[in-house]
């Protein structure tokens, strides 16, 4: 194992620390519960929590700014904060008006921040929550978890983040989380496994000449293993998986080319021609398209794509100016 990092058990408190120091007039660090807050505090709109296990950087602190998270809560790799670490999130930024928790659908995720948000009421902080599960790879389903939240979480973050910012209610900004909920689809492709630090060897295996169509980002089993194919190829199987599960035909849509943390730019900007090339034949307008890591798997060399259908208040929130590490509009 080759990282840059000093002790194993370390490196989430000294990434976070690291990006706090990168921003620090716009960001505030708390130390060991490794927590990341907005340095301005804003008192009249409702405020935006997220969060999850480290490892997929930039996601969650990398959004922390105006126009989207107002803090993001980091458990260790690939697991889930605790609800103290939660708790402190929601403390943090709560004004009276609200917090709402986005919220990807893991178990552990679940059950952390609804502990937290029940203690959370104790002191009088009113929350709400939103719940993502936009990987196409897993049925959605009614019994246990069902479909997982992957780069989609993104622009939950966007779009919630723009409606509180205009100062709507607790209420609407869920409504308007919901809505970009429903209409996000995620499919993607791992072609290596990651590494996890305190391991120091790959936590799964993929063959040499394989890839791993839909497989999670904690490297969770995905729908089919496959020989390795082009970039036409891939684009055409994640593509026709997510219009499976959704329909996108004579829409316009948000588009993410999102890499998994050790994918070239280059790769990923030709897996995007290949995707423009298809949305085209299929009459869906991409409006607006992100190319780069937004939700990564730590060194997992692979790629998802992201759509999000939009309608005029998407479209809006969308384009509404945000400024954050990982997202400037």
């Amino acid at each position: 194992m080759k990282k840059i990092m000093n002790k194993p058990t370390e490196v989430v408190g000294d990434a976070l620390m690291g990006l706090q120091m990168a921003y620090p007039d716009a960001l505030s660090y708390i130390p060991k519960l490794e927590v990341i807050c907005r340095k301005e505090k804003k008192i009249d709109k409702v405020a935006l929590i997220s969060g999850g296990g480290a490892g997929h950087e930039p996601l969650h602190a990398g959004y922390v700014g105006k126009g989207m998270l107002d803090a993001a809560v980091s458990g260790n790799v690939f697991s889930s904060p605790s609800p103290d670490r939660i708790g402190t999130a929601l403390r943090e930024v709560s004004c009276g008006k609200g917090v709402l928790m986005v919220i990807k659908n893991y178990s552990g995720d679940i059950m952390n921040f609804g502990m937290a948000a029940d203690l959370a009421k104790l002191d009088g902080i009113e929350t709400s929550q939103v719940i993502v599960k936009d990987d196409a790879a897993v049925p959605d389903r009614e019994e246990g978890t069902g479909r997982r939240g992957i780069a989609g979480t993104v622009f939950v973050h966007k779009i919630a983040g723009a409606r509180a910012e205009q100062g709507a209610s607790l209420e609407e900004v869920r409504a308007s989380a919901e809505k970009a909920v429903r209409n996000i689809r995620t499919m993607g492709v791992a072609m290596t496994p990651c590494i996890l630090p305190a391991v120091g060897k790959p936590g799964f295996q993929i063959a040499e000449d394989e890839i791993e169509i839909g497989m999670g980002i904690h490297g969770e089993q995905g729908v089919e293993s496959s020989k390795i194919k082009t970039a036409k190829e891939i684009a055409e199987i994640l593509l026709d998986k997510i219009m499976a599960d959704y329909d996108y035909s004579g829409a316009e849509a948000a588009v993410l080319i999102n890499g998994l943390g050790g994918t070239p730019l280059m790769e990923l900007y030709i897996l995007n021609m290949e995707v423009q090339k298809l949305l085209k034949e299929r009459e869906i307008k991409a409006y607006r398209t992100l190319v780069g890591n937004y939700c990564t798997s730590i060194d997992m060399t692979g790629a998802s794509i992201t759509l999000m259908k939009l309608d005029e208040e998407l479209k809006a929130l969308l384009d509404a100016p945000c400024d954050t590490p990982a997202w400037k509009i």
